[in-house]
């Protein structure tokens, strides 16, 4: 008997967390059927989810010369999820210089994604 590809996920779109479960399902609309969520929000996560996953990413980098050590960031927009790792790898690698205002690009253009990599807070230098 065939069982149809199933994948369950857990909608981060809002606070509720709803468990979905994604079945392939070759006659709907965009070729997924979701169970198991509360709004059409959820749906459309679901069907990303599973087909291309993507995570914004926030860090911190080095930062030389602020009044803290460290200084946090973040992709403008989601990366694909299997870039994470390498992504982090490139982020513990970048030290940087105060003065830093927030907005600055940290690392551009990340993997060829068109995604820069911001600073999320200003970080004035300290002398």
């Amino acid at each position: 008997m065939y069982k149809p590809e199933e994948h369950n996920v857990i909608c981060t779109v809002c606070p509720i967390g709803c468990r979905l479960t994604v079945i392939r399902e070759e006659h709907e609309p965009d070729g997924y059927k979701v169970i198991g969520g509360v709004c059409k929000r959820g749906e459309k996560f679901g069907v990303k989810e599973v087909t291309d996953p993507t995570r914004t990413v926030t860090s911190t980098v080095a930062i030389e010369g602020g009044l803290l050590p460290r200084l946090p960031v973040r992709t403008e927009k989601d990366i694909p999820k299997h870039l994470n790792y390498e992504l982090m790898k490139l982020i513990s690698s970048v030290k940087l210089q105060a003065p830093v205002k927030i907005g600055e690009v940290v690392v551009a253009n990340v993997f060829d994604t068109g995604v820069n990599v911001i600073a999320t807070r200003s970080m004035r230098a300290v002398k």
